[in-house]
């Protein structure tokens, strides 16, 4: 009975024991191991061995992203106006040693530099500023608590501003002016539109007005073309009828045509004297047509000699 006694306190001194030295150490987390109350190591994830009751697990550190909500708080913009305002801060272990020794509440420690930073960079700019320059005042932040944090082994990686809340009257005032401001662009809008309707009506008239006196010059000019084309063909075909007429007149019988073509002229001519008046000056014998074709020979034959003396002779 005394012998089972001694055994069973062995076997529990072994577990203790061996429950004491082993460490596993989970993914993404460290431990920081003391040995006789000083630092010894930071176990990182895996199977470690410690000396049993020499050495002991001091702090247990998660090296995930972790997200500090920081509590609403009041800041005063340069142009003294009071705001509420509140963020969320996220942070990451990166010095395990430093997270356990450099201070004594290292998270705490940074919401608190977190609020005094916000506090004051909004101390540095205008209520628009605030608004519009938002991501910059989140990067200041993060690196304003990144000097001072070096040495608590803790990484700001971005602050996030949730929610920017002005006093009644001030936000009242701002959704007026921007009600002022859209009705501002509205009516810029409005003119812009009419201005650009009237111009393009302007154009529209210039452009039609440019068009009708191009086609009224295109027309113009196609007549005057058409126009001289028809008096050069026109003498041209006088040209080459006279042309043929003379070469007719030197073949033989030539003569005799001539005489005949100026007879039935002649009885034209007088045929449309007596269409257009009723005082018409006849020949002496107007019964003699063989007289009249006579004379009108006469005539051609006086042309004839005077052109070309020369051909008349020889013929």
């Amino acid at each position: 009975m005394e012998s089972i006694e001694i055994t069973l306190a062995i076997a529990f001194i072994i577990f203790l024991t061996a429950w004491n030295g082993i460490k596993l150490v989970p993914q993404q987390n460290a431990w920081v191991i003391e040995r006789l109350g000083r630092f010894n190591q930071t176990l990182t994830a895996g199977l470690h061995f410690i000396i049993p009751f020499v050495d002991k697990v001091a702090y247990r550190h998660s090296l995930k992203e972790n997200a500090v909500d920081i509590p609403s708080q009041t800041a005063i913009t340069r142009d003294n106006v009071t705001l509420i305002i509140d963020g969320i801060l996220y942070l990451k272990i990166t010095d395990p040693k430093q997270a356990s020794y450099g201070a004594r509440d290292p998270k705490y420690a940074v919401s608190q530099l977190a609020q005094t930073t916000m506090r004051s960079e909004l101390g540095k700019m205008t209520l628009d500023k605030t608004f519009e320059e938002r991501e910059s005042l989140n990067t200041n932040i993060v690196q304003s608590i990144n000097d001072a944090s070096n040495a608590w082994g803790i990484q700001c990686l971005r602050y996030e501003i949730k929610d920017i809340t002005p006093p009644d009257n001030v936000r009242h005032a701002m959704e007026l002016q921007v009600a002022a401001e859209r009705q501002k662009r509205a009516e810029i809008l409005d003119s812009e539109g009419k201005r650009q309707s009237q111009i393009n009506i302007a154009e529209g008239g210039k452009r039609d007005v440019v068009l009708q006196s191009e086609a009224a010059m295109t027309d113009q000019v196609n007549r005057a073309k058409g126009e001289a084309e028809a008096i050069l063909a026109v003498a041209r075909a006088t040209a080459e009828g006279i042309e043929l007429v003379a070469s007719a007149i030197q073949k033989s019988g030539g003569e005799k045509a001539v005489a005949l073509r100026l007879a039935e002229q002649y009885i034209d001519a007088f045929s449309n004297l007596a269409k257009e008046t009723n005082t018409v000056l006849l020949p002496e014998k107007t019964g003699d047509i063989g007289s009249m074709v006579a004379q009108a020979l006469a005539v051609f034959n006086k042309i004839q000699n005077q052109t070309s003396p020369g051909e008349i002779k020889n013929s």
